[in-house]
């Protein structure tokens, strides 16, 4: 080809074609001269080129055919969207737990913070577990913990605590507040919040905060036990009414709580207060029914009912007979208005008592290292872990998931979106108004005597022991009306009440 180019740039070769020769050429289709810049590519070279790549464009002007070449661009883009996406791997979100080992959260297996990241809980108690926290990094823990017989030694960044172990406790080693002041200070979010854990540290401090709202509410709406605050031993001079209840520093479980029935003995406990050097409080003994706990998990209310069969005073201490009960507007006032303590707590339980002179006394409140109780104690750590999960979502995620109001009933019956009042409506057997007392509504009542059978003189029963007529009262439930419930209920009380006299004698 360029032979033919140079013969026919020869002036001298030109000259010698014979006339016409060049005209019979230009007459001819006259094909398009390709560009010096770009030849198309040859079967073997379109053939050596991989198939991701695209082929080369021609210059403007010169592309053969008549639709032109895509541009790489558009064949890089293409291509992106003809592959495969590739799956976003998030890294997990760590949420700590503090509690015992014999507490198995297994209910955050498998959930997911707004169906993308993966929660990783790892579980320690307070005495397993040390930290450093820093401004800009937060919070690093390190845990060593027996696990099998294995020693386990792990270090992490928490994102979450859910902590539900008690902070301090006056018990040599049970003092932990220096772990929660450095969760708080490398930032960590928790439930309950940091700020109500370090304030629950100290139950005299607590108790303050519940003298105003019973100046608040007034004794009527919440009934606050009196108490008596003595900073050290010095103060203890004023001589109460007696019997008291003295309490020392700060525990739990009944652990530095006395009772005092004379001046004497009160004399005795201040030295033991100067020994143990910490502050106590005294409080008027009640002569209790039964004790009442009130809790609140999230927007989920339960009421309880525990009554000592042991007979001893500490109702917490011995055998004790426990029962649900209906959740009433009074009750639900109690717990909602020490939710509001510190800022907010997401979980917490109100203690009472109440007195055989008819009356009820709130004497503490608990936070979130509160025991779970009753028959619905899986369903209660349920609900702490879809409590966790929308907390998490929110303050990790900033995603708000609204909790749906959850009440079960005495009965046990749940409602979706029914108030505490409307759920006890719902059981006969444990409905009651808000001005209702617990004294009106669970006061025992006779047993009915048999019917007559003849119109002459009623026979009159035959006396019989508390064995005997525990008994035949069970009997006469089976046989009675299936449809009356509200006395069913009323005689199964009158059973309890006897069956708790035959340990008390």
């Amino acid at each position: 080809m360029n032979y033919l180019r140079r013969r026919l740039s020869d002036s001298s070769f030109v000259a010698n074609l014979p006339n016409g020769y060049m005209m019979d050429l230009q007459s001819g289709p006259r094909p398009t001269p390709p560009s010096s810049t770009s030849n198309p590519a040859s079967p073997a070279t379109e053939r050596r080129t991989p198939p991701s790549l695209p082929p080369q464009v021609p210059a403007s002007g010169s592309a053969l055919g008549s639709s032109p070449a895509p541009t790489p661009g558009a064949a890089v883009a293409e291509a992106a969207a003809a592959a495969p996406a590739k799956p976003v791997i998030r890294k997990p979100k760590i949420l700590l737990v503090i509690d015992d080992l014999h507490t198995d959260w297994y209910c955050f297996r498998g959930k997911k913070l707004n169906g993308e990241y993966d929660i990783r809980v790892e579980q320690a108690e307070f005495s397993e577990i040390n930290l450093a926290s820093y401004m800009n990094t937060g919070c690093m823990i390190d845990m060593q913990a027996i696990r099998g017989g294995t020693k386990v030694v792990r270090s992490f960044k928490p994102d979450f605590v859910l902590i539900r172990q008690h902070a301090y406790s006056m018990t040599p080693g049970e003092d932990f507040r220096s772990l929660v002041i450095g969760l708080q200070y490398g930032g960590v979010a928790s439930i309950n919040s940091l700020l109500s854990i370090y304030n629950f540290c100290s139950k005299p401090w607590v108790f303050s905060h519940m003298i105003k709202l019973y100046h608040s509410l007034g004794p009527e709406k919440f009934p606050l036990n009196e108490q008596t605050f003595y900073p050290n031993h010095t103060q203890m001079v004023t001589t109460p009414t007696f019997p008291v209840v003295v309490k020392m520093g700060h525990a739990h479980a009944g652990i530095g709580k006395i009772k005092v029935e004379n001046e004497l003995d009160f004399q005795d406990i201040t030295s033991v207060v100067a020994l143990a050097r910490t502050y106590a409080t005294s409080e008027p003994y009640v002569l209790s029914k039964y004790d009442i706990r009130i809790q609140k998990i999230g927007n989920n209310y339960k009421a309880y009912m525990r009554t000592s069969i042991s007979g001893n005073w500490k109702a917490n201490t011995g055998s004790a007979m426990l029962e649900q009960i209906a959740m009433t507007d009074r009750y639900r006032l109690w717990v909602d208005s020490c939710a509001e303590m510190f800022g907010g707590l997401d979980i917490c339980a109100v203690k009472a008592v109440h007195g055989k002179d008819g009356n009820d006394y709130i004497i503490e409140v608990m936070d979130s290292s509160m025991p779970l109780i009753g028959e619905h104690v899986e369903e209660d750590r349920q609900l702490i872990t879809d409590l966790v999960i929308n907390k998490m979502c929110r303050v990790l995620l900033g995603i708000n998931t609204p909790q749906p109001m959850c009440v079960r009933s005495a009965g046990g019956h749940r409602s979706g979106s029914d108030s505490p009042s409307q759920s006890a409506q719902g059981s006969p057997q444990r409905a009651r108004s808000a001005n209702t007392s617990p004294s009106q509504a669970f006061q025992p009542g006779p047993i009915p005597p048999p019917a007559a059978t003849g119109t002459g003189s009623q026979k009159q029963p035959p006396q019989l022991n508390k064995s005997q007529s525990l008994t035949n009262t069970f009997t006469e439930t089976l046989k009675g009306n299936a449809t009356d419930d509200e006395a069913k209920a009323e005689t199964i009380r009158s059973l309890r009440q006897s069956f708790a006299s035959l340990f008390s004698d």
